[in-house]
């Protein structure tokens, strides 16, 4: 019989590398100045890349299971300048109503966890799944046939009810 600390020492050795190979794939650890191959070696192809005056920014989206976007925005020469996570009630608040379009939509957030109609808008309605202070929550971005953003609108994000145990 094996002794139980030997047992307990080897689950917290898997839980420390489980750990460690789960932050290869965080982009809030990348250092500034990390090269643009160093970045897509770690975190794999972008899910977009745009064409800024002075870089490129890189886009990681973990929409639609997931609750996060992040920016990565790389200077001229390639390196990472700055990295920002927009699924943020602060980073909808930007959204300019009445001015921007689907395409500033979709290079700031990606593209969204859910499309759909209503009856009572003429327009596609985008949806985004983010955490505001741990709670999980979805922005509903309305889209005029023109593609003009004319509401953003906030909702708790419906969960399964929890299975009743004793009927």
């Amino acid at each position: 019989m094996k002794p139980v600390w030997r047992s307990v020492s080897r689950a917290w050795v898997w839980a420390g590398l489980l750990a460690l190979a789960g932050c290869a794939g965080m982009p809030e650890r990348l250092a500034q100045g990390t090269p643009r191959n160093d970045i897509e070696a770690r975190l794999g192809q972008p899910t977009a890349v745009l064409a800024l005056t002075d870089g490129t920014q890189l886009q990681y989206s973990r929409q639609p299971a997931g609750q996060q976007v992040y920016n990565l925005t790389l200077d001229a020469q390639g390196r990472l300048r700055q990295v920002d996570q927009v699924m943020d009630l602060a980073w909808f608040h930007r959204i300019g109503i009445d001015t921007w379009t689907h395409r500033e939509v979709q290079q700031q957030f990606g593209p969204p966890a859910l499309v759909e109609r209503v009856a009572l808008f003429d327009g596609d309605i985008w949806t985004y799944r983010f955490l505001e202070n741990g709670w999980s929550r979805q922005a509903h971005i309305h889209l005029d046939p023109a593609g003009v953003v004319r509401r953003v609108m906030f909702t708790d994000e419906p969960t399964p009810d929890v299975l009743d145990l004793n009927p």
